[in-house]
């Protein structure tokens, strides 16, 4: 079986959802926090050490400004109201991605990598204001800046997941088949699932079904 050591999740559909049920896109990212909730139990009922969730990339700024606006204050008082029991529970949380929020939510997401900055059971690396080519293009300046010779390790050393192995496994909800931007460089060799539910409906079993499916996967990384 193989062994998986980190998942990455592009939770797509909330808004769909949300116009769907509440006829509101807003109610679908509320309830797409719930399945957050229930996934991260799940990572670490499988012993998994990472996950990365696809939370809010940098083309999501042409999104109307009262959403953008919400999703902000979704995430503000969701780490008032759980970073103390995330801490308790010996997760880290690790912010992937360019800090250019406002000053309370930047604060925010400071103290919270500083006070779980220890704990080893689980490692949360939430994708905010994060774009794969942005990032890629952010690495490959930096080394020409320090005049660092441009190959695969160090470009590697300054992507914005040093220090964080590849995803074994990236899940795509919502019925949608690309990957938006969202980690180009990192998902070379990883295994891939699209799944047809919207983000809210996404449950615990959907996603053991997947895990298990992936353990059960012949990986030949380039071989035979």
């Amino acid at each position: 079986m193989n062994p998986l050591n980190h998942v990455a999740i592009i939770m797509d559909g909330n808004g769909r959802w949300g116009l769907k049920h509440k006829n509101s896109r807003n109610a679908g990212h509320k309830a797409g926090l719930l399945t957050v909730e229930k996934i991260i139990e799940e990572t670490i009922k499988n012993k998994i050490r990472f996950l990365t969730l696809f939370a809010f990339s940098t083309e999501n700024w042409k999104r109307p400004k009262k959403e953008i606006n919400y999703l902000f204050n979704l995430l503000e008082n969701f780490l008032l109201k759980k970073i103390k029991e995330l801490n308790n529970k010996n997760i880290k949380l690790k912010i992937i991605g360019f800090k250019k929020f406002s000053k309370k939510l930047n604060h925010l997401l400071n103290i919270s990598e500083k006070k779980t900055s220890r704990n080893t059971k689980l490692q949360i690396n939430l994708a905010l204001n994060y774009g794969s080519r942005f990032e890629l293009l952010h690495a490959i300046k930096g080394l020409s800046k320090k005049k660092e010779k441009i190959n695969i390790q160090n470009i590697e050393k300054n992507l914005l997941t040093k220090n964080i192995p590849d995803p074994d496994l990236l899940i795509r909800t919502g019925n949608t088949r690309r990957l938006s931007n969202f980690l180009l460089w990192q998902l070379a060799y990883s295994e891939i699932y699209f799944d047809k539910k919207l983000w809210p409906d996404f449950n615990q079993k959907d996603y053991s079904k997947i895990i298990k499916k992936f353990k059960n996967t012949k990986r030949n990384y380039g071989n035979i």
